[in-house]
C-alpha cells in the first residue's frame, strides 16, 4: 500500500501546474488505484501538450512505463504527435480480465515542424493492470462501433473474448499509425495468405467506357510486408481508420474468427502533403487458439466503389461480394 502512495505522491508533484488537465476516472472499487490511474493519465496528457508547446520529443520516463509501453508511444509520436485540448476528463473505466481499461481519451494530432492538411481527432485507449500501472496504448475504433460488436452477434457469447479481438483490431489499426513493423511481423502468421483487389478501367477499341473490373492479387507474409514497409519508409505517416465492422465466429472452429471492416487509408508525404488515399473493405481471418499471441491467416482488401455499369458512376460493392468468413476455407490440424 505504502508503493501506490508513494506512486501517487510522485506523479502529484510532477503534475502539479497552473494548466495541467483535471482527469476523473470512474468505476474503479480501489479510490488508491483510482488516484494512480487518474494521476497517470494527468501527467502523460500534460507531458503531450508540454512536448507539442515546446517542440521537442515526449518524455515519459518518469512514468516507469514498461518497455513495450514507451516503444509504442515514441513510435505513435514520431508519426502523429499529439495534444489534448479538453481541460477535465471524466473518464469511464472498463474491467478486464487483468485489470482496467480506459477508453476515449481524447487526442488531438498536430504535426511538430510540419503541416498536416488538417488537424485530426483520435480517441486513444489506455489498458491499465491491477497495480494501476499503464500497459498499453492504442488508438480506438468508435465508440458506437465498439458497443455494436459488444452488444450484438448473440452466437458470441464470450463478452471477454469479443473484447479481445476489439482490442487487437485496435492494436492492428494502431499499428499502421505508428509504423510499427515489429507488431506486423508479429501479427500475422508465417502462412499468411494476402489478398488484394485493383480496380481496373475497361474500354472497347472504340473508347468506350465498359463496366470496371477488379483483378486480384495474391500475396505471401514477406511479400506483402517488405511492400508495407517501403511505404512506412517513404511517407511521412500513415492514417488507417475504422467505420465500419462485422465480427463472426467461425461455425465449427470457435477460436478463428473473421473480421469486416470498413477502412480508410491514407498516406502523407514527408512534407505533410496528402499522398495516396483510398476506401475499402478490409477482412481478417484471426485465430485466438493462443490468446496471448493471436495469429492473421488471411488479409484482403476490396474497393468499397466502382463503376459497375459503364456509367461512368461508382457505387457501392453489394455487401455479398464482400469477401467473408464463408469465402475461406479452415484446415482442421
Amino acid at each position: 500500500m505504502k508503493k501506490i502512495f508513494l506512486f501517487i505522491t510522485l506523479l502529484s508533484s510532477l503534475s502539479v501546474k497552473a494548466d495541467h488537465i483535471k482527469v476523473m476516472v470512474t468505476d474503479v472499487d480501489d479510490p488508491n488505484i483510482q488516484a494512480a490511474m487518474e494521476a497517470t493519465i494527468t501527467v502523460l496528457l500534460d507531458e503531450a501538450n508540454a512536448a507539442q508547446a515546446a517542440g521537442r520529443e515526449l518524455d515519459c520516463s518518469h512514468l516507469h512505463l514498461a518497455d513495450g509501453v514507451s516503444t509504442s508511444l515514441s513510435m505513435l509520436w514520431e508519426n502523429t504527435p499529439f495534444m489534448c485540448e479538453d481541460t477535465e476528463l471524466v473518464l469511464r473505466a472498463l474491467t478486464t480480465s487483468t485489470g482496467w481499461q480506459v477508453r476515449n481519451i481524447p487526442l488531438m494530432m498536430r504535426p511538430i515542424g510540419g503541416n498536416f492538411n488538417e488537424r485530426e481527432y483520435h480517441e486513444a485507449v489506455l489498458d491499465f493492470d491491477r497495480k494501476g500501472h499503464i500497459e498499453s496504448l492504442h488508438l480506438t475504433i468508435d465508440q458506437q462501433l465498439y458497443m455494436q460488436v459488444i452488444k450484438s452477434n448473440l452466437e458470441m457469447t464470450d463478452l471477454r473474448r469479443r473484447q479481445l479481438i476489439l482490442d487487437y483490431v485496435e492494436r492492428f489499426r494502431t499499428a499502421y499509425n505508428e509504423k510499427n513493423k515489429n507488431f506486423l511481423e508479429d501479427i500475422f502468421s508465417d502462412d499468411a495468405l494476402i489478398i488484394t483487389g485493383k480496380v481496373v478501367t475497361q474500354r472497347t477499341k472504340d473508347g468506350i467506357k465498359l463496366p470496371d473490373k477488379i483483378i486480384y492479387k495474391k500475396q505471401g507474409k514477406r511479400e506483402y510486408l517488405n511492400s508495407l514497409f517501403a511505404i512506412f519508409d517513404n511517407n511521412g505517416r500513415i492514417n488507417v481508420s475504422f467505420d465500419e465492422i462485422e465480427v463472426m465466429r467461425h461455425p465449427t472452429r470457435s477460436d478463428f474468427y473473421g473480421v469486416t471492416l470498413h477502412q480508410g487509408y491514407s498516406s502523407f508525404k514527408k512534407n505533410g502533403a496528402q499522398g495516396y488515399h483510398d476506401d475499402g473493405y478490409v477482412f481478417l481471418l484471426w485465430d485466438f487458439q493462443n490468446e496471448q499471441h493471436p495469429q492473421i491467416h488471411v488479409r484482403t482488401w476490396q474497393p468499397d466503389a466502382f463503376d459497375q455499369t459503364g456509367s461512368g458512376q461508382k457505387t457501392r460493392i453489394p455487401k455479398d461480394q464482400v469477401l467473408s468468413l464463408a469465402d475461406f476455407d479452415i484446415d482442421d490440424d
